[in-house]
C-alpha cells in the first residue's frame, strides 16, 4: 500500500486537465508514442469535439522514483458544473488532488468550488500553473493568485506544459513525494466506493471503485449496499488503457468489478460494495441519489419513431445514470418523453448524442424547473411539467428551487453582471474582492431563470471574462402563474411556461410577437394569445394569405365587387373552424432566444 498513489486532476473547463494528462500517460511509457492521440481520455467524439469532459476517467501508471517502483492512479474528472456530483465522488476516492490553473486565464469559480469540495474530502493539493509556453502566459501574476486562494509557498506551485511536456517529470515526482500512500485495513471487511460506471454490450455495466478496506477476488459473492442486490465478481482487475483483469484487487488500489449487471439503476455512483458474508456493516458516507434538476420535453419528429426513440433514451441510460425520462404526450407533439437532466449543458449533449450515436432527430419544448406545489388541503406534490399544475383554485403556493450562484470577474465588468443577475430576480448576498482587480459576487437566483439564457447573456455582457458556478441552495415560496399560448384559441401545451407574476405579461407579450414572425400565414387569420388562465395578457393576428377575388372585375357596379369579398369572406370563415395550425419546430425554440 505505500507505493500506490491514488489522485485526480481538479481544473475549470478548458484549462488543460486532458492534454497534461496525455504527457503524464507519455512519460510513463503507460501508452506507446504510436498509440497516442490527443487527449487519450475522453473516448467521445464529442468530448474532443468540445474540448470537455463529459465522463471521468481512470487509468493506472507504474512510475520509478528514486529506485522504487510506485503505482500512480490518475482519476480524471469532468470540468463542468453539471457533473459536480461525479466530481465529488472521484474526489473521495483520492487522497491528493493537482489543481491545475492555466497561466493565461488565472483562476475560474469552477477551479475554486472543485478546490473546496477537495479540502472537504482533506486531499493534499498540488497547484500546477499549466499552459506557461503560450505568449499571453502571466506566470507570476497567476502565482500571487494561486498563492492567495492556497496559503502556501510560492516555492509549492509546479510549472508545466501540457503542450510541450516541459515540469511533467517534477510533477510526478511532486505526486509520489507530496501525496499521502491510502489508508485503510486490509484485514478488515470488504469496502469498495464506486466512482463511475459504463456500459459494454457483451459484458453488461462496469463499475469503477477504490478498494477502501479489505480484499475483492474474481468469484467473490459481493452486495451493493445501496440497492441491497447480489452479485458474483466474475471478472475483477486494473484500469491501464484497456482493462487487466487480476485474481484480487487489494485496500488502496482503484480497478473493475464485471458481475453480468444489465440496468443501470442497479449501479449508483457513489454506493459501496461489501462481501454478502462477513461485510461491512456500514457504508462508505456521502451517497447521494442523483437528482434531475432541469425537465423538457423529447418528442420523435415522425410519430412513428417513437418506440426508437424509447429504445435510444434506454442505451442513453446504461451509459449515463444521471438521465431520467418518463412518457408523456402532447396535443400539439404526439407522443414523447420527458426527461430529466442535471443541467443545460446535459441536456445540449444527450440531444446531441441522441443525433449522433441513434439518428433520432427530435424536437426538444422549453426546458423548466421542478416546482413544489401546496395545496389548500395541505397536500404537497413536485411538478415538473407546466401542464401537471393543478387548478389554480386549489393552490396554496408553489415554491421553485433556488441556486447559490457564484460569479467571479474582473471589477470592470461588475455593473452590468449585477444588472443582469437583479433582471433574473436574483438577490446579492455578498461580493469579495479576491485579489487585484478580481471579483467573487454571490448571489441567491431562481434556477428557472438560468436554465434558458443565462450563461449565454452572462459571457456577452462580461466579453468571455466571468466564470460562473452554482449549487442547489433551497426552495422558497414564489408568486408563479402558469402562461398558456392560444392558437385560435386552442392552447398549444407544449409552448406553455411557468414564469413570475411579475414579468409575465412582458414575457406574454414577446411570445406572442416572436411566434407571429416564426408562424407561417394560412389560408385564414390566426389569433395568437397568451393567457393567465382566463385572461388573456396578449394577442396578434397572424393575417390570412389571400387571393385578389376582384381582380377579374374591371369596371362595373361595386356590388359584383363586394359580392366576391362576402363570398371570400365566408369561405376563410369555414376554413378557420376545420383548419388546424402547423407550427414549426424553431417556434418551440423560440422561447430560449426571446432577447436575441
Amino acid at each position: 500500500m505505500k507505493h500506490i498513489r491514488n489522485f485526480c486532476i481538479i481544473a475549470h473547463i478548458d484549462h488543460g486537465k486532458s492534454t497534461l494528462a496525455d504527457r503524464l500517460l507519455e512519460f510513463t511509457n503507460t501508452l506507446d508514442k504510436s498509440s497516442i492521440t490527443s487527449q487519450v481520455l475522453d473516448n467521445m467524439d464529442l468530448e474532443k469535439e468540445r474540448g470537455i469532459t463529459i465522463k471521468s476517467h481512470a487509468i493506472q501508471m507504474n512510475y520509478v522514483h528514486n529506485g522504487t517502483e510506485y503505482t500512480l492512479n490518475l482519476i480524471d474528472t469532468p470540468g463542468h458544473v453539471d457533473f459536480s456530483y461525479e466530481v465529488s465522488r472521484s474526489i473521495a476516492a483520492c487522497e491528493g488532488a493537482l489543481l491545475i490553473v492555466d497561466a493565461a486565464q488565472g483562476i475560474q469559480a469552477q477551479t475554486i468550488s472543485n478546490l473546496y469540495m477537495a479540502l472537504e474530502h482533506d486531499l493534499v493539493i498540488i497547484p500546477v500553473l499549466n499552459k506557461i509556453d503560450l505568449p499571453s502566459a502571466l506566470p507570476e501574476e497567476v502565482s500571487d493568485d494561486i498563492v492567495a486562494l492556497l496559503g502556501c509557498d510560492r516555492s509549492e506551485i509546479l510549472r508545466a506544459s501540457g503542450k510541450t511536456g516541459e515540469g511533467i517529470e517534477d510533477l510526478l515526482n511532486a505526486i509520489v513525494e507530496r501525496v499521502p500512500a491510502p489508508t485503510g485495513s486490509p484485514d478488515g471487511p470488504l469496502q469498495c466506493l464506486i466512482f463511475d460506471s459504463v456500459f459494454n454490450p457483451f459484458r453488461g455495466i462496469i463499475a469503477y471503485f477504490k478498494v477502501c478496506n479489505g480484499v475483492i477476488r474474481k468469484g467473490d459473492l459481493v452486495k451493493f449496499v445501496a440497492t441491497g442486490k447480489e452479485y458474483d465478481a466474475d471478472e475483477v482487475g486494473i484500469l491501464k488503457l484497456d482493462m487487466v483483469p487480476r485474481q484480487e484487487i487489494r485496500t488502496g488500489d482503484v480497478g473493475y468489478i464485471i458481475s453480468g449487471i444489465k440496468s443501470s439503476k442497479e449501479v449508483k455512483v457513489g454506493d459501496t460494495i461489501t462481501h454478502v458474508k462477513g461485510g461491512a456493516q456500514e457504508a462508505i458516507a456521502g451517497f447521494e441519489e442523483v437528482k434531475p434538476m432541469v425537465f423538457a420535453g423529447v418528442y420523435p419528429i415522425e410519430a412513428e419513431d417513437f418506440e426508437n426513440l424509447r429504445a435510444s433514451l434506454e442505451k442513453l441510460q446504461l451509459n449515463d445514470a444521471s438521465l431520467t425520462f418518463q412518457p408523456e404526450s402532447s396535443a400539439a407533439l404526439g407522443f414523447g418523453f420527458r426527461c430529466g437532466f442535471l443541467g443545460l449543458l446535459h441536456m445540449e449533449i444527450i440531444q446531441e448524442r441522441l443525433d449522433r450515436e441513434y439518428n433520432m432527430s427530435v424536437i426538444t419544448t422549453v426546458p423548466n424547473v421542478s416546482y413544489i406545489v401546496h395545496d389548500k388541503k395541505g397536500k404537497v406534490t413536485e411538478v415538473h411539467n407546466p401542464s401537471g399544475l393543478p387548478d389554480p383554485a386549489f393552490i396554496d403556493y408553489i415554491e421553485e428551487p433556488y441556486i447559490r450562484a457564484s460569479v467571479i470577474t474582473d471589477v470592470a465588468y461588475i455593473g452590468p453582471i449585477m444588472t443582469l443577475c437583479l433582471g433574473k430576480r436574483g438577490i446579492l448576498v455578498r461580493q469579495d474582492y479576491i485579489w487585484g482587480n478580481r471579483i467573487e459576487i454571490i448571489f441567491d437566483m431562481p434556477l428557472g431563470e438560468i436554465v434558458i439564457d443565462f450563461y449565454d447573456k452572462l459571457k456577452s455582457v462580461s466579453k468571455g471574462y466571468a466564470s460562473f458556478d452554482y449549487h442547489i441552495h433551497d426552495y422558497r415560496e414564489s408568486k408563479l402563474v402558469k402562461l398558456d399560448i392560444r392558437l385560435n384559441g386552442e392552447p398549444v401545451d407544449a409552448l406553455s411556461t411557468l414564469t413570475h407574476a411579475s414579468n409575465s405579461e412582458a414575457f406574454g407579450r414577446r411570445m406572442c410577437e416572436k411566434l407571429k414572425e416564426l408562424i407561417p400565414r394560412h389560408q385564414f387569420d390566426i389569433a395568437v394569445q397568451a393567457a393567465i388562465g382566463a385572461k388573456i395578457i396578449a394577442r396578434e393576428t397572424i393575417k390570412a394569405v389571400r387571393k385578389d377575388v376582384t381582380a377579374k372585375c374591371y369596371g362595373g357596379d361595386i356590388s359584383r365587387k363586394r359580392k366576391l369579398l362576402e363570398k371570400q369572406k365566408e369561405g376563410k370563415k369555414r376554413m378557420k373552424q376545420i383548419g388546424s395550425v402547423e407550427v414549426p419546430q424553431k417556434a418551440f425554440l423560440a422561447v430560449l432566444k426571446l432577447d436575441s
